[in-house]
């Protein structure tokens, strides 16, 4: 029986056709398509790759990716479209022609600038990889597909990521597919997609096994004509729809191929098992070197030549078990290489891995640049080769430093230390003892993010110190301060206990005299997380102390970091000279981490100072310079807080809402997170939307728990800010002042009055919603206001808003109270706050009998709200100005001999309000109120409010009373 070449072509898949050419037509975007093994995935891509009218560029994920090939798919994109328009056309894709940073992917554009990269450097090689994008697609609809992304290394998946959440307007299209079947709980894809999924242009789809009308349409097409009875039927049940299965289960006799195998292997080797027994070993041979493999290699791995192994693979690709990309060839599909692989003996696979390793050390051509070391990682460690496994896995981790894959730098100085023990001298073979690789795998690991991972590996590299300490004289004090500066900040990302102590350990660890930069450093880092904590003195003291040594040593950026950190550590909103002199030292230096360090804390010292104009202005110029350092998209994204909140403090409140999402998609640091989910959530409950604002503050709320140990004033407070006002918003003012309370429990903390006021003016007011009941409170609230500097303009408006709303607590609508919030807040340029502040004015004035005053003071915050969108604050005044007309009208006499006054307070008695809830609607004090129920008392001839009460339901004098309004306060 003669092997038949399997039909490439598609069936039952216009749906997947015509949402892939939806998708395109909507670009920018992204579709995530998962399926299991064999479903179709490729063949779909590869139709629609055919049929599309863009340039598709389209790259693998390799199996041997998840063992540390950094970029796998974007190298085979770039290196065909360097082979299409060359390097010169590349480099006119982007900015200045600058194309160094694609060195670290592919060695046609050079080498790369040092083999250390920084993190800025990551964060250029992504953006220039978008802009390239970008650039094409100015030309014309571009899609770029990353197939198999189940196989995908971290630094792939961290690239894509960031070119999904950051499309811009350019017509592009992500295409992203992955085996469904492959993804169990732990696999580290499942959280990519789930967090991708979320981004508003990003569709994900699973391919579905075929219909019973498919399968028999591709049976069909695969005899060339029409299937014997019962065959379909058969092939139906076998196979379940997949359609590898279908084709490795057809023969071309019109039966079941191998008479119907037992088991998936055997299935998938039924096509193999029919070609020629030469072509079975050479598949054998390939089936070590991966997915895809060069034809090069294969040669010089079986040893055919050239000419040899054209002939011995050709049976393979007439049918389809193989297929031809590029220079090289790829199993049809990953389960038939698996397969194959899977069925070497012991010794077969030994001996194979060990021919490759060997082709490769004879000439490292053989596979393109920057995958060698990590091929002959994997080669040497299959063939149970420990030395050459150690040293090809070191040199793979400086490849991978050098690419900025940290994550696979990581995973290669792993494999290093899992075979350290085996190679007896393994310090001489690589250059380096245990210690200096335990320290470099803790550096990438912070650099990847692995800060579980990093804080264990320091640790062990500290025991290593202190073994050696007492093996051979005194320790390395630089080397130690250096491990314990790096677990430090590493367990301050992981809010572990002991970073402070830490950080105080390296500085300890650095004698002062003579002054040294790391001890200046050292102590700079030090006030950088110490200021975090109540331990304001010592932040400041560390900071001072660095940089008086920094200035020493003439160190003009460790100079500048420190000068950051002390004035951070004690903020003056008034005082500019401090910042004045950051500001002329950042500028002569320019370095581009502290300069964009600078930009933040100086947007936000404007921000606290009330200048929101310039404080957003300043943001926006940091954000241009990131930028222009090519880092927009990723550390800029840190400076989006800074831009965000004055566009709310001035009523901007769209352009806000423009800010926060774009830099949520980001997936930004907890911090930063923290504070766009506060802002974002406080934006949402303003406008209505209470259940965004739930939403917003379920997720700060697990951050915070997550992060107690370490949380900024900045996070702490304002998120139970936000959790008062969502909590009065929802009828539960206890629950809204059992927010509060943390806020008087915790003084001192950094930032201290900036935060803590608006938490307090929100805490007042629920006061006065719960009345007589929450006395006690409102004393501790007065109290711990008492207990704060006023400092800057932003604050005082605060504590005006404070003294009135406290007053309005004790009963007292203060009209002058009032005024002056409201013209504090006209003066800082704040329209909701002063339209809150005004609402309150027109109270007041209402409680002197001044209507006409009441009356101006609601139409503008009526002005004020709607400009705005505060769709609560705006019906709270609405309904309180209709209200107003209504008692200065008196157009008609109320009932039952009532007064139109006593009329309304029989309303709020029939609502079941107390004397004090009826001074408060009706702007009157709790005395008067008593009046007028005793005189209703009176005039109805009843003897108790119930009985009033009763009376006025009993003649429906009333509707239904109205709810509260969800309008946040502050």
């Amino acid at each position: 029986m003669s092997p038949r070449a399997m039909s490439p072509v598609l069936v039952g898949r216009s749906a997947e056709l015509a949402e892939l050419a939806d998708a395109l037509a909507a670009a920018p975007g992204a579709v995530l398509i998962g399926g299991d093994a064999g479903v179709g995935k490729t063949r779909l891509i590869r139709e629609y790759a055919r049929s599309v009218d863009a340039r598709v560029l389209a790259g693998g994920c390799l199996e041997l990716g998840s063992d540390g090939l950094p970029f796998a798919p974007f190298t085979t994109v770039l290196r065909d479209l360097v082979r299409d328009i060359g390097t010169d056309g590349v480099a006119g894709l982007v900015p200045r022609g600058d194309t160094g940073g694609l060195a670290r992917l592919l060695p046609e554009f050079g080498e790369p600038e040092s083999d250390a990269a920084s993190g800025e450097e990551r964060a250029r090689l992504f953006e220039v990889m978008l802009t390239l994008l970008e650039r094409l697609a100015e030309r014309g609809p571009v899609v770029l597909v990353v197939e198999d992304a189940h196989w995908a290394d971290r630094s792939t998946r961290d690239l894509l990521a960031f070119l999904i959440r950051n499309l811009g307007t350019a017509p592009i299209l992500i295409v992203v597919t992955y085996r469904s079947d492959e993804l169990h709980r732990s696999h580290p894809l499942r959280p990519l997609l789930a967090g991708l999924e979320r981004v508003e242009h990003v569709r994900r789809a699973e391919i579905a096994p075929l219909t019973r009308t498919d399968i028999a349409a591709l049976v069909t097409e695969l005899l060339g004509r029409t299937p014997p009875p019962g065959l379909v039927e058969r092939i139906a049940v076998r196979s379940e729809g997949n359609p590898l299965f279908i084709e490795a289960l057809l023969d071309d006799d019109g039966t079941l191929a191998c008479e119907l195998p037992e088991s998936l292997r055997d299935l998938l080797l039924a096509g193999v098992q029919r070609l020629p027994e030469e072509t079975q070993d050479v598949l054998r041979d390939a089936s070590g070197g991966g997915t895809r493999i060069e034809h090069a290699l294969l040669a010089a791995v079986t040893g055919l030549g050239d000419g040899g192994l054209t002939r011995a693979l050709r049976p393979a690709v007439a049918a389809n078990v193989l297929v031809v990309e590029g220079d090289g060839y790829a199993f049809r599909h990953a389960l038939i290489r698996e397969v194959i692989h899977d069925d070497l003996l012991p010794g077969e696979h030994t001996r194979l891995h060990r021919r490759y390793a060997e082709a490769l050390e004879n000439d490292p051509g053989l596979v393109p640049a920057g995958r060698l070391w990590v091929e002959l990682s994997h080669h040497w460690k299959a063939a149970h080769d420990s030395t050459w496994a150690l040293v090809a896995s070191w040199r793979a981790a400086a490849d991978a430093r050098k690419a900025l894959a940290y994550a696979e730098c990581l995973a290669m100085l792993s494999s290093v230390l899992e075979l350290w023990d085996r190679v007896p001298d393994a310090a001489e073979r690589i250059g380096a003892d245990h210690g200096t690789v335990l320290e470099q795998a803790a550096a990438a690991a912070d650099q990847a993010g692995e800060f579980d991972r990093g804080i264990k590996l320091v640790t062990a590299a500290l025991r290593e110190v202190d073994g050696v300490r007492e093996g051979a004289g005194d320790r390395d004090p630089a080397r130690v301060a250096m491990l314990l500066e790096l677990r430090g900040r590493m367990r301050y990302q992981m809010a572990r206990p002991g970073f402070v102590e830490d950080l105080r350990s390296a500085v300890a660890m650095l004698p002062a005299d003579p002054p040294t930069a790391l001890r200046a450093r050292a102590l700079s880092t030090l006030g950088n997380y110490v200021r975090l904590t109540p331990e304001i003195d010592e932040a400041r003291n560390a900071a001072d102390e660095a940089l008086a040594v920094a200035r020493a040593l003439g160190d003009p950026v460790t100079e500048a970091e420190a000068l950051i950190t002390r004035f951070c550590a004690d903020v003056d909103y008034i005082d500019e000279e401090n910042l004045a002199e950051i500001d002329r030292t950042v500028v002569s230096i320019g370095d581009q981490r502290v300069l964009l360090r600078f930009h933040v804390i100086k947007s936000h010292f404007l921000e606290g100072a009330g200048r929101h104009e310039e404080a957003a202005a300043v943001a926006g110029r940091g954000i241009e310079l990131a930028r222009e350092f090519g880092v927009a998209r990723t550390q800029g994204t840190s400076l989006s807080i800074n831009t965000a909140e004055p566009l709310v403090s001035l009523g901007r409140w769209d352009e806000a809402t423009a800010v926060l999402n774009q830099a949520m998609e980001q997936d930004p640091a907890v911090t930063t997170r923290t504070s766009l989910l506060v802002l974002s959530g406080w934006l949402a409950l303003a406008r209505g939307d209470l259940p965004t604002a739930r939403k917003r503050l379920a997720g700060s709320r697990e951050i915070m728990n997550l992060k107690m140990k370490w949380l900024k004033t900045q996070d702490y407070f304002s998120t139970l800010w936000l959790e008062a006002n969502v909590a009065l918003a929802e009828g539960r003012p206890e629950a809204g002042l059992d927010a509060v309370r943390p806020v008087l429990e915790n003084p001192g903390l950094p930032d201290d009055a900036r935060y803590a006021w608006p938490a307090l003016v929100t805490g007042a007011s629920i006061c006065a919603e719960l009345g007589d009941a929450a006395a006690d409170d409102l004393r501790r609230i007065e109290e711990r206001a008492a207990g704060l500097n006023v400092v800057g303009p932003l604050q005082d408006a605060h504590r005006r808003t404070f003294a009135a709303a406290a007053a309005r607590a004790r009963g007292v609508l203060d009209l002058a109270a009032w005024e002056a919030a409201a013209a504090a807040w006209e003066a800082l340029g704040n329209p909701y706050q002063r339209a809150c502040a005004l609402l309150n004015a027109a109270r007041a004035a209402l409680a002197d009998g001044d209507h006409d005053a009441a009356a101006v003071r609601l139409r503008t915050a009526a002005e004020l709200a709607g400009g705005l969108g505060a769709v609560p604050l705006g019906d709270r005044v609405a309904d309180l100005l209709r209200r107003t007309r209504t008692a200065r009208g008196g157009e008609s006499a109320a009932p039952l001999g009532l007064t139109p006054r006593e009329y309304e307070v029989l309303r709020l008695v029939a609502e079941g309000r107390s004397n004090r809830d009826i001074a408060e609607a009706l702007f009157i004090s709790v005395k008067t109120a008593s009046v007028h129920v005793s005189n209703i008392l009176g005039k109805l001839d009843v003897a108790s409010r119930g009985e009033a009460a009763a009376t006025a339901h009993r003649l429906s004098l009333f509707g239904v009373p109205a709810g509260r309004d969800g309008a946040p306060v502050g």
